[in-house]
């Protein structure tokens, strides 16, 4: 796999197809495999480009002070070493806080996000908070986040379920532990909090949510559509990962939008109508 050079280390990535690019970034403990069952599509029409972060596949290890601000660093060096012309970037959970972060720091950057169950825009309330800080805990996220992968994926194909086994494999690692605690203590800092500065993100932005996901439920979709009021919200009935669980109703929900955003003129025709806000 070809990889890039950034501050953090080497991150790998696949690459696939040709035309406008489209960057695949995905969610903490997961790796680029998760966007298996979409990528191939997006190849026919797309530049898809899916990345591992560091700590996760086959790039370098974490830094010791792992934080989603971190991701966002990381994007922006792969972006611009790649030389990437302006890309739609697909971000799932922490991937989606990356990508609005791009959007933010380096707008020339970003033609379209689609914004999968992300982190970014949602309000912390002393639960949550409490809830961060203790998954911030190495030992106690080993002892957590196992069982807490199946109950926010929600799985429901053969795909679906090797996904969620991987994450919780990695899950029970102590490296595993380690950089997911990392993560998870950054997500109740100002710095992961992007509501101040939604307003200024100025490339169109579709969210896409799977409402039976319990991390970021379906109020966290309307706390982020309320954050992005020019976006448009598509809920689909699934956990953490929509594209992994129905590939099919989330290329419907997203070819329109990734046609528009690329400046391509007609999207592939699909059957499937998710809800839309």
């Amino acid at each position: 796999m070809p990889e890039v050079r950034t501050r953090f280390g080497r991150v790998v990535y696949e690459e696939r197809g040709d035309g406008p690019p489209v960057v695949l970034l995905h969610a903490a403990l997961h790796d680029h495999t998760d966007f298996a069952a979409i990528s191939g599509e997006l190849a026919r029409r797309y530049r898809t480009i899916a990345l591992d972060w560091p700590g996760h596949g086959a790039s370098d290890p974490a830094p010791e002070e792992v934080s989603a601000p971190l991701f966002a660093e990381v994007l922006a060096d792969f972006v611009a070493e790649l030389a990437l012309p302006p890309a739609v970037f697909l971000g799932n959970s922490v991937g989606g806080y990356a990508a609005a972060r791009l959007a933010l720091d380096h707008p020339e950057r970003t033609s379209g996000l689609v914004l999968v169950n992300s982190g970014g825009f949602t309000r912390h309330t002393p639960a949550t908070r409490a809830f961060c800080r203790l998954l911030g805990i190495p030992v106690i996220n080993r002892r957590v986040m196992p069982k807490l992968v199946s109950a926010y994926m929600k799985p429901r194909s053969d795909f679906d379920r090797a996904v969620t086994a991987r994450v919780a494999a990695r899950a029970r690692t102590r490296e595993g532990a380690r950089l997911d605690a990392g993560l998870w203590s950054s997500f109740a800092t100002p710095a992961h909090d992007l509501r101040d500065r939604a307003a200024l993100i100025a490339a169109p932005v579709l969210l896409v949510w799977g409402d039976r996901d319990i991390v970021l439920p379906a109020k966290a979709g309307l706390d982020t559509h309320a954050a992005l009021p020019a976006s448009h919200l598509i809920t689909l009935p699934t956990g953490h990962a929509p594209f992994a669980s129905d590939p099919k109703g989330f290329l419907a929900a997203v070819e329109p939008f990734l046609a528009h955003a690329s400046g391509l003129r007609t999207p592939p025709r699909r059957d499937t109508a998710p809800d839309s806000v």
